[in-house]
């Protein structure tokens, strides 16, 4: 395999032939995806960086990478001894990239990017950029897949059906719900590049990104039909003739950019600026109206259906019960053979396998011993694995989906006796998960509002972590889901308040690097509470049920109500796992749920 150093001297020759001063690579494909598939990986191609989330910049002179805080560390490390820089996003003095292309752009010099991989608001402000030094952008050239000799093809697996037994609610029923938003708007055609809103929109899901059940799909929606853009192969001829019913009309996937440009100049097309790409954008008629405007599907499908919240809790029960057994596997089992992050991450498979309906895993393993732990997004492998020994923290950040819903649940374990500072770490982060859990507030409060019930106990003490603190979880689509979350600054797409049936992690965690780190994970549904003069009270109501380790916790560093607070989580676990565990797991179980003072 080529070293990046090679690699990135073959692009910028490249560029130098095209008169591309500044090419823009991002973690994306061709639909806005926060994972993509192999074919789509370009970023790490060309920086080695494997991780979700990062965008390149190479120049001539230099090769930058922008990822946040989850991968600072993962990032440094993997980028060690190739020509890329690691630009710290959101640290001071660190410059986003349009300020870098500002700063650097020269008068008259180009910016290139593949369109397809670019959403419409970065291009439209790279556009912006050049236009202010007298430049230009070339966004036609997708010069990585000149240079990537052995790329991986697109995915050509099949696509299923998902039935209203899982979804309660039919296609007919979601498409005219989107039109009913396409006439409040006054749109008459709505462009649609992401495959979650399309696959929730249709009710079927595939296998064209790892862990994440999704079909690569465009789709066009009129007020009469829907028009899809698909590889045909991918459906069975049942699916066809189910979407036909519901006027829906198939076409070749690299057709769609073709009929963007058939669209009528009279048309008023609605689109999500952050969810189209930049070609899609240029390619709709000039005279066209533009509608720019969040995609409905986005809250529409946030907000869980009582069919939908009924299988999930079925998912989590499961998902909880293969954690408890995990959970005693590791406890009665460290110290008498050898288990490592691997082989740990590989029984977890093999329980949830066991269960029904279990398709895969929901996202890839964090599974992290040591100071493996203090990197969140840590991924073992066979160059990393390490045993678990007495004394130190085992992360595990996975997720699991089933028909009836995807899972996503940390836990932290202490491997024996741990010391006492990292008992006093490992219970402030329970602190924080329980304070935001048992939140009450009123309808309208976002995330950001509520983040400092989570921080508090951090902040408090001067201390911190650099990730968000929960996000919304699809059913079987994306396990991030917009358009509400939890952290204390301000992001656009997660800034929407909480709504009823919205299903966001809680997920505080603390971080030393070279040492350990601590993270625990529930997922809470979001719930309508007391009405009355004051208005609408919303709550949580955890619903993963995998006991908090009680061997790291530290009780005198805990109010009677923390207390209280983790007793009445543990009595909730015991009361919904307990009835499907042998004898032995159930004593196990009483120990780790047991009352603390």
């Amino acid at each position: 395999m080529e070293s990046v150093t090679d690699s990135i001297k073959k692009l910028r020759d490249l560029m130098a032939k095209e008169g591309i001063d500044y090419y823009v690579i991002p973690t994306a494909d061709f639909h806005q995806s926060e994972y993509v598939g192999e074919h789509f990986k370009a970023r790490k191609f060309i920086t080695g960086f494997t991780g979700s989330a990062g965008t390149a910049v190479i120049s001539q002179k230099e090769a930058g990478l922008w990822t946040d805080g989850r991968y600072f560390i993962q990032a440094a490390n993997q980028i060690k001894g190739t020509p890329v820089t690691l630009f710290k996003m959101g640290e001071p003095e660190v410059p986003t990239i349009p300020a870098f292309l500002r700063e650097n752009l020269k008068a008259g010099e180009t910016i290139g990017f593949d369109g397809r991989v670019v959403a419409m608001s970065d291009g439209l402000e790279y556009e912006s950029i050049a236009r202010e030094k007298d430049g230009k952008i070339v966004s036609d050239k997708d010069l990585i897949n000149e240079v990537w000799t052995d790329r991986p093809p697109l995915s050509e697996e099949k696509a299923f059906a998902l039935e209203e037994k899982y979804t309660g609610e039919s296609v007919a029923s979601k498409l005219q719900r989107i039109r009913q938003v396409m006439t409040e708007k006054g749109a008459d055609v709505h462009v649609l590049n992401t495959l979650d809103d399309i696959c929730w929109t249709l009710n079927i899901r595939g296998n064209d990104i790892d862990f994440f059940p999704l079909v690569l799909t465009y789709a066009i929606i009129t007020r009469e039909t829907m028009d899809l853009y698909i590889n045909e192969e991918k459906l069975s001829e049942a699916m066809k003739a189910d979407l036909l019913k519901d006027g829906v009309h198939t076409h070749p996937y690299d057709s769609f950019y073709d009929d963007l440009g058939k669209i009528s100049a009279q048309s008023k097309v609605m689109i999500d600026p952050v969810k189209v790409n930049y070609r899609t954008y240029n390619c709709i008629p000039p005279k066209a109206t533009k509608i720019k405007t969040s995609n409905p599907e986005i809250i529409f499908k946030a907000m869980k259906n009582e069919t939908e919240i009924k299988n999930i809790r079925e998912a989590q029960i499961k998902d909880s019960i293969c954690h408890v057994k995990f959970m005693k596997w590791i406890k009665e089992n460290y110290d008498k053979t050898t288990i490592t992050e691997l082989s740990a991450s590989a029984k977890l498979d093999e329980l949830r396998e066991a269960m029904d309906n279990y398709i895969r895993p929901s996202f890839a393993p964090i599974c992290a011993y040591g100071p493996h732990s203090a990197s969140p997004h840590y991924e073992s492998s066979p160059e990393t694995d390490v045993p678990l020994e007495e004394g130190n923290f085992f992360l595990t950040d996975t997720g699991a989906g089933f028909m009836e819903g995807s899972t996503d649940i940390t836990r932290t374990y202490a491997i024996g006796e741990v010391s006492d500072d990292k008992k006093e770490h490992f219970t402030l982060v329970a602190i924080s998960n329980l304070q935001l859990a048992s939140g009450k507030f009123l309808y309208g409060s976002t995330g950001m509002v509520l983040d400092i019930l989570s921080r508090k106990p951090f902040w408090d003490r001067d201390l911190n972590f650099n990730h968000g603190t929960g996000h919304g979880v699809g059913y079987l689509l994306n396990i991030h889901e917009g358009p509400a979350g939890f952290r204390w600054t301000f992001r656009d797409h997660e800034s929407h308040q909480i709504e009823e049936g919205m299903i966001l992690t809680d997920e505080p965690g603390l971080y030393f690097e070279g040492s350990h780190g601590v993270r625990l994970e529930n997922e809470l549904l979001a719930r309508k509470g007391t009405k009355n003069e004051y208005g609408q009270f919303m709550y949580f109501e955890p619903i993963t049920y995998v006991p908090m380790d009680l061997d790291a916790i530290k009780p005198e560093i805990m109010s009677a109500e923390d207390k209280k607070l983790l007793n009445d989580y543990h009595a909730t676990v015991f009361e919904k796992i307990a009835p499907y565990l042998n004898e032995e797991e159930v004593e196990w179980l009483k120990k780790y749920t047991r009352e603390i003072n």
